[in-house]
């Protein structure tokens, strides 16, 4: 997310003759540049762009702002740095990292950010699989789950003869009061419990792997999912 910093300077003690100066002018930054590790695998793979194409906006376009290729790429992206509160884009809507993936670094009205904010991203994600008067891009759900299939079979060279599936679900622990909370007795905590679908060979790999790190380390076992 974007930092908001002074432009005064901190000198620190000088270090062999070397001058030890702490400065905040370093314009727009972020801290999390990792992400343009992500949007190199997303051009690879597509992703973004394969799972939009799944949309259909019946929006004016010459009134358009935020295009539903920048909204999936900015959401999915945010997801993946842990920002799963619509709320948290009203900041990243002016991250300089979340602008590079999405091709757009500056707004066409000068009344918007580049990117869209919790308000425009809520409605596309509450959007119908038909549009109405105030959410006018809809999805194809079936093309949605037919994406994932897809993207696991582009994985490999040629497809599986036998797909195991192994299903998990684990807590994701919340401090707040959002929609669809719930105590679990057995992690002791309110939470959301998400389901991870998880290839079953692959799974069994990972899980023969860390055993023999474990017994190697010395340490207590692990849990995967």
């Amino acid at each position: 997310m974007p930092t908001e910093c002074s432009p005064a300077l901190f000198d620190f003690p000088p270090v062999e003759g070397r001058q030890v100066v702490a400065s905040f002018d370093g314009g727009a930054i972020t801290s999390d540049a990792g992400a343009l590790l992500l949007g190199q695998t997303d051009r690879a793979l597509r992703l973004t762009e394969r799972f939009a194409a799944c949309f259909t906006d019946t929006r004016t376009a010459g009134l358009v702002e935020h295009q539903v290729e920048t909204m999936v790429m900015q959401r999915v992206v945010g997801i993946a740095l842990g920002y799963e509160d619509l709320n948290d884009h009203d900041e990243l809507r002016c991250d300089p990292v979340l602008g590079v993936l999405a091709g757009k670094l500056a707004a066409q009205r000068s009344d918007c950010a580049p990117l869209a904010g919790k308000s425009t991203l809520n409605r596309l994600e509450l959007g119908r699989v038909a549009p109405t008067r105030y959410h006018k891009i809809s999805h194809d759900a079936a093309a949605i789950e037919g994406l994932f299939v897809d993207l696991f079979l582009d994985a490999h060279k040629k497809p599986p003869q036998q797909i195991i599936l192994d299903l998990d679900a684990t807590d994701d622990p919340l401090h707040g009061n959002q929609e669809g909370r719930f105590f679990h007795g057995y992690y002791d905590c309110s939470c959301y419990l998400p389901l991870y679908i998880v290839r079953g060979q692959i799974h069994r790999t990972l899980r023969r792997i860390s055993l023999k790190l474990l017994i190697w380390l010395r340490l207590p076992s692990l849990h995967f999912v």
